[in-house]
């Protein structure tokens, strides 16, 4: 994988602002995740920073590098700040383009783990991306990787033990299943049955 690099390259004047409904505040249980969704002044007050922070750290970096779009200087009384230096300057939503080699079965495995519900937004919508490209390149292969990775459920050891008990005729709840509530909820919706 190869990413342009801001150390050899002027980067663009493009950031990821997120939509106002993705804007959310930590989540209380989970410390990798989002919470409630951030509303009204506290909503656009969040958005005007990220704009400008972003445009403005831009605009600074620009000016340290005092460059144009050819390289040439900007302002020939000043020398500009190298570029490996003056990147540092740029926030973490600066867009950026990459380049990758990858065999399929290694794409597939990525977009199965990135297309999860339990992935963040971001990711999943890009490699919501990636798989419509997959779709239209390798079309047999896109329709087996639906029905047999994407459609398909995995269930642990002590799933299939509460499965098989559960076949066999025997109502179980959680608290017998030797499941944890978590592990029990997401065997049961898998299930399409009620906890």
């Amino acid at each position: 994988m190869n990413e342009y690099s801001a150390r050899y390259s002027i980067l663009d004047r493009e950031f990821y602002i997120p939509a106002p409904e993705h804007l959310a505040a930590q989540s209380e249980v989970n410390r990798q995740g989002r919470g409630d969704v951030l509303a009204g002044e506290e909503a656009a007050q969040v958005l005007d920073l990220l704009r400008a922070d972003a445009a403005r750290c831009h605009d600074h970096y620009v000016d340290m590098l005092n460059e144009d779009a050819d390289g040439a200087p900007v302002d020939p009384a000043r020398q500009g700040l190298a570029r490996e230096l003056a990147r540092m300057n740029l926030t973490l939503n600066t867009y950026t383009q990459w380049y990758w080699k990858i065999d399929l079965h290694n794409l597939l495995h990525f977009l199965s783990l990135r297309v999860d519900a339990h992935a963040q937004y971001e990711i999943r919508v890009y490699a919501e991306a990636m798989l419509a490209t997959v779709a239209a390149w390798v079309p047999a292969t896109f329709a087996a990787f639906s029905d047999y990775r994407l459609g398909a459920a995995t269930f642990s050891a002590a799933m299939l033990a509460v499965l098989r008990r559960m076949l066999a005729g025997e109502a179980v709840a959680q608290p017998g299943s030797g499941l944890s509530k978590r592990e029990f909820a997401e065997m049961m919706a898998v299930l399409g049955r009620e906890g």
